[in-house]
């Protein structure tokens, strides 16, 4: 990855494609509750669609992720990129929940039917962000049109929280200059990823300046303290797909097999060939290609 102080030159490699959809700017929007501001992107569709699709990031990732990939649907739908509580450009908080995260979600839907007149609604969501999704779809069957999860760990029945203490985001440093801290940006889990102008274009957008320097935009103190879903179990009824990474880690030995038999009567699978977990990153026009040909 080609790193300088000129994120335009560092990706200059990248695809047509790729440009094009991040020179499509959405509007900047947020809600505010009593915890905190939520941050979110919005791109209006060509069409007047009545559609809804919302993309919901992975941990201590942001709405920036989906720049590249949500504008390819805005002959579809009205879209809507978010940063979950803790990360990208919403508020910490002193304490994190999946159902918090996941009435995050339920506020900006209502929010965004009334402004824009919104009849159908598509979530998809990439690692810790389709656990939010197929949680929002649990906990109103009526709401969600059809719903999409990429490589989202789910745990098996007999999981033992105490055995899997931690995560993998760091301590927080602060570095005196961005471009020291931008090449130390790393995918979590680790895993290469060969678009590296799309790396460098998240990297960009996942560091913020403080009075005591550069700094990533997550709250570290988010990761050991989120509050999961142990013992609950996803009880959506729209459609549903399951996308994994043929190479992930999050996908080995038991753990695909255990979610297949858990939830193969309620949604489909799809893998990837080539992709490790963060497939929306390794194989991005074949992620654009399987939701469009699934919701669309």
């Amino acid at each position: 990855m080609t790193i300088t102080d000129n994120l335009k030159n560092d990706i200059s490699n990248a695809p047509t494609w790729f440009k094009e959809s991040i020179n499509i700017k959405p509007s900047e929007q947020s809600i505010n509750d009593k915890d905190g501001k939520i941050s979110y992107s919005k791109w209006v569709s060509k069409n007047n669609s009545t559609n809804l699709l919302i993309f919901i990031h992975g941990t201590g990732a942001h709405k920036k992720w989906w720049d590249p990939i949500a504008p390819q649907f805005l002959n579809e739908s009205n879209v809507i990129a978010v940063d979950l509580p803790g990360m990208g450009d919403s508020d910490f908080r002193d304490t994190y929940s999946i159902t918090d995260f996941g009435k995050c979600i339920f506020s900006i839907i209502d929010k965004e039917k009334i402004e824009m007149n919104i009849e159908n609604i598509y979530i998809v969501g990439h690692s810790l962000g389709g656990q939010v999704a197929a949680y929002v779809a649990s906990e109103n069957k009526n709401l969600v049109t059809s719903l999409i999860m990429i490589d989202t760990f789910i745990r098996p029945p007999d999981y033992d929280p105490s055995q899997h203490e931690g995560g993998p985001l760091r301590k927080i440093k602060h570095y005196p200059e961005k471009i020291t801290i931008l090449e130390r940006f790393r995918l979590m889990p680790e895993q290469t990823c060969h678009n590296t102008w799309f790396l460098r274009y998240i990297a960009e957008y996942s560091v913020k300046e403080t009075q005591d320097g550069w700094r990533w935009k997550f709250d570290d103190l988010m990761f050991n303290s989120l509050e999961r879903l142990f013992g609950y179990k996803f009880s959506f009824n729209c459609p549903t797909l399951f996308i994994y990474g043929a190479e992930s880690l999050l996908m080995s030995g038991n753990i695909l097999p255990n979610i297949k038999n858990m939830y193969s009567d309620i949604m489909d699978f799809k893998k990837v060939d080539e992709a490790a977990h963060h497939v929306p990153l390794d194989k991005p026009l074949e992620i654009i290609d399987i939701i469009k040909k699934r919701l669309f």
